[in-house]
């Protein structure tokens, strides 16, 4: 047993202590995405609203990666600029409880400042992160990484459906307000664990060793067709806080005069919703993750390709069946890239220069989501078949560029 125990290298023991810390805070605001497209409505929050709110949010989250990344890589202070980042995260989260009646707005302020903690903090944890996947597989550790990641991203949901379950008085608003509240329990204990990962490996930049050549970073031709790649899928991919209006709205009898009872899909089971989608995400993370260090990018290809016709079963039917289809490989999209997309750029990009190229990477990817999701959202509004054929196409059209990519030298 003690022999076993010691099998497990310290690259490792790190993976999974970082890991842990994930889970918390996806326990957090995870827990909080999963009614937050339809708290926002209940706020008085239109569809083109949240989708600019969420792209808007993305927006910022991802552009700034690209000035935190090269502020890391210049001041090689990881540690201290993702715990900032982490706090900033994970408290403005459990705040959307204080949104008052009409309170869209500090709502969907909140949201945006969410998301830049997690500008100032991604880029540096990104990197850390890579410093010890390099030793195990990149592949194979943000595999597992997103796996522990993924169980937060469902008990979070569990943990609001839960609650929603047995606190039946009030309004919808107000238990849904409660309900965020209690997400300041994972949210300290994100801001703890982080603090005790520090202390017990307070420098993983020496899990890498350093490379006998100082290589520049550039962007080439590799770099360029991956990054045309992302930003197609990043552009069709839809958020799933439009996701969750809809279904809120067409799926959980909330407006139809019916009994929730009656319908399978409701407002009290939208949380489990998504806790499905994101155990299907952590288990297409692993599948696709591992099988991203024996078949390089034709993982990310065939994970496209599997998910690309969400938006078709959940927008563009009624049944229940073809919505949970649909909303499963929405998960699939979002484990395999969220696993491949990281593994793929540590990769790319050499040791000295890693958070500029999480930056970069990140910053393409936030414009062209944030481009995605307000257009999506507008086209809701406007006309639901549209939005379907730009959400797929727009995915599919990524499919041929990955491939290029893969195809193309350094």
């Amino acid at each position: 047993m003690k022999k076993k125990f010691n099998a497990l290298t310290p690259a490792m023991t790190f993976i999974l202590l970082f890991s842990i810390v994930s889970l918390l805070s996806d326990m957090t605001h995870e827990g909080a995405a999963s009614i937050r497209g339809a708290y926002l409505s209940l706020l008085g929050a239109s569809a083109a609203t949240i989708g600019f709110v969420s792209g808007l949010g993305e927006l910022a989250g991802y552009s700034l990666r690209l000035l935190f990344g090269r502020f890391a890589d210049k001041t090689k202070r990881y540690w201290l600029i993702t715990i900032v980042g982490y706090v900033i995260d994970v408290l403005a989260v459990p705040a959307l409880a204080l949104s008052g009646e009409h309170g869209w707005i500090f709502a969907s302020s909140l949201i945006v400042i969410e998301r830049i903690g997690k500008a100032i903090k991604k880029p540096a944890k990104s990197t850390l992160m890579s410093f010890a996947a390099t030793q195990e597989g990149v592949g194979k550790s943000f595999a597992i990484a997103e796996l522990i990641d993924q169980l937060g991203a469902f008990l979070g949901p569990v943990m609001l459906y839960v609650t929603l379950l047995f606190k039946q008085s009030g309004s919808l608003q107000e238990r849904y307000a409660f309900s965020l509240g209690l997400l300041i329990i994972p949210a300290a204990a994100t801001i703890l664990m982080l603090f005790v990962t520090k202390r017990k490996f307070p420098n993983p930049e020496h899990f890498e060793p350093e490379p006998k050549q100082l290589v520049p970073f550039r962007i080439n031709r590799k770099f360029l067709l991956y990054l045309g790649g992302i930003s197609l899928f990043a552009f069709g991919f839809i958020d799933y806080s439009l996701i969750l209006m809809h279904v809120s709205r067409t799926h959980a009898a909330l407006s139809s005069g019916l009994s929730e009872a009656t319908s399978f899909v409701n407002s009290g089971t939208l949380p489990l919703l998504y806790a499905g989608a994101m155990l299907i995400d952590a288990a297409a993370a692993m599948i696709f993750g591992l099988m991203y260090d024996k078949k390089g990018m034709r993982a990310l290809i065939l994970s496209t390709a599997l998910s690309a016709p969400f938006a078709l079963l959940v927008f563009g039917t009624s049944g229940n069946a073809a919505l949970l289809v649909g909303i499963a490989m929405w998960g699939i999209g979002m484990g395999a890239q969220e696993t491949i997309l990281k593994a793929a750029v540590a990769g790319i990009v050499p040791k000295a220069s890693r958070a500029t190229g999480y930056g970069i990477f990140e910053f393409v990817f936030g414009v062209f989501w944030f481009l995605g999701s307000w257009l999506l959202g507008a086209l809701y509004d406007v006309s639901i078949p549209v939005m379907i054929a730009v959400s797929v196409s727009a995915q599919v059209l990524a499919i041929p560029l990955y491939y290029l990519s893969s195809r193309t030298a350094e």
